[in-house]
């Protein structure tokens, strides 16, 4: 089965560009970024924090099979209700620092929209690193969850 999230990532670079067309409206699909229930549905993660707007932040937190707790944060800096979100991620305990994250939500048609993810890491090492990791099959799983769950809502 065809991947439906698409990434592209250039070498030598130090960024990622994720586009993904969801069959859910535009408002849904922002929805799923801004409310904590939804969120934690699609990512499988506790939502300990989100303030969406201009200078909040966020927190959310995730159990792996074993039992341990995997924290990741981020600051929101710009906060556009349907239209974008520009924030910070990074994860607790790992070697990758913060990543600067710009989404931006788009309408195509009656009942589709689209979500435009520009990456960007510290380093073109740092980038490679997320890339080896299972990145791609997991942010596809992710945007597959948050589709069903929108559309079952």
């Amino acid at each position: 089965m065809a991947l439906k999230t698409n990434v592209h990532a250039e070498d030598g670079k130090q960024e990622i560009l994720i586009t993904r067309e969801f069959d859910l409206p535009l408002d849904l699909l922002f929805k799923a970024y801004m409310e904590p229930e939804i969120v934690e549905q699609w990512m499988s993660t506790k939502v300990l924090k989100l303030e969406n707007r201009q200078h909040g932040s966020y927190r959310f937190e995730t159990t792996d099979p074993m039992g341990n707790k995997h924290g990741f944060h981020g600051t929101i800096h710009d906060f556009v209700l349907n239209e974008k979100i520009t924030r910070t991620f990074e994860m607790e305990n790992a070697d990758f620092g913060a990543q600067l994250e710009f989404l931006e939500f788009e309408s195509l048609h009656e009942g589709t929209s689209k979500l435009s993810m520009h990456v960007i890491y510290r380093s073109v090492a740092i980038r490679d690193k997320i890339l080896q990791l299972p990145f791609v099959q997991g942010i596809n799983l992710a945007h597959d969850r948050l589709e069903e769950v929108q559309k079952s809502s």
